[in-house]
């Protein structure tokens, strides 16, 4: 299972509309890390071009670095995060609203089947030294083969995709324990991508987001969306009622869910007034 911790207002996009909200990581905490990865990235391969003794690219491929890096924007990827853990007390105080929200389980083995393209199920990377990073070798190798530096721009490019993509599934190892999982869909891939942004108007800002039809893609796979859910779990500090969400599910169509709710056991404790 993945285990999405998040707030009733959430649950009602997932349950009744069958919608799962992908959220641009800028707009997350986590965009400094998005930064971090790629900035990393990009320094461990100019460092190991330089220790090779490889000085011919290096500037052009500063340059080049440095203005994909500008277009930060535009590489933006948008993401539902999950986690390994069941009703855990780290994941309700950080995701699940201090406790109050909910916490949505989803069959991995399902989901996978139900993405491609321009959508991808990560694990989230943990590492503050990109040096040993993958990524870096290939770029290196890339640009020791035999060609032009603008013979190898197109595969440069590619490959700097790749790097946006795993940017979105990064975060510092002192988030290690999370064990996190992220839906990651990078629009910027794929001139086929199909799905339609749509955007959120608050109060204070307007965001940006991509649906995710959840009731379509598991039709697709000749399956209902309650296939795809697990289990619900009511939050430790959370005032829910057990059975009026149980009603709730009845009166959504989503009968069979009834039986797939449950109050946490986490001995989570109420914030102090």
């Amino acid at each position: 299972m993945l285990y999405h911790y998040t707030d009733f207002t959430a649950l009602d996009g997932i349950i009744r509309c069958a919608e799962l909200r992908l959220n641009n990581i800028l707009n997350m905490n986590d965009a400094a890390e998005m930064r971090l990865f790629m900035n990393g990235i990009c320094n461990a391969v100019i460092d190991k071009l330089g220790l090779n003794g490889e000085y011919d690219e290096i500037l052009e491929l500063e340059d080049f670095f440095q203005e994909e890096l500008e277009e930060e924007f535009h590489y933006s990827a948008y993401a539902a995060c999950f986690s390994k853990y069941r009703d855990d007390a780290a994941q309700w105080e950080r995701y699940g609203h201090l406790g109050q929200g909910v916490c949505i389980a989803l069959h991995e083995e399902l989901i996978q089947k139900m993405i491609g393209g321009a959508i991808s199920l990560q694990e989230v990377y943990y590492q503050e030294d990109m040096h040993e990073h993958p990524l870096v070798d290939r770029f290196c190798s890339l640009i020791n083969q035999d060609g032009s530096f603008y013979d190898k721009l197109p595969r440069l490019q590619a490959l700097m995709n790749e790097a946006w993509v795993q940017s979105a599934a990064f975060k510092h190892p002192s988030f290690s324990s999370e064990r996190e999982f992220r839906l990651v869909v990078s629009p910027f891939i794929s001139n086929e991508f199909s799905i339609e942004p749509k955007y959120h108007v608050a109060s204070e800002r307007i965001k940006k987001y991509y649906p995710l039809e959840l009731e379509r893609m598991c039709g697709k796979l000749g399956m209902h969306l309650s296939d795809l859910v697990g289990e619900i779990i009511i939050g430790p500090t959370s005032p829910q009622s057990l059975p009026i969400l149980q009603d709730y599910l009845v009166d959504s169509g989503l009968t069979v869910l009834k039986d797939r709710v449950s109050m946490s056991e986490c001995p989570l404790r109420k914030p102090s007034l």
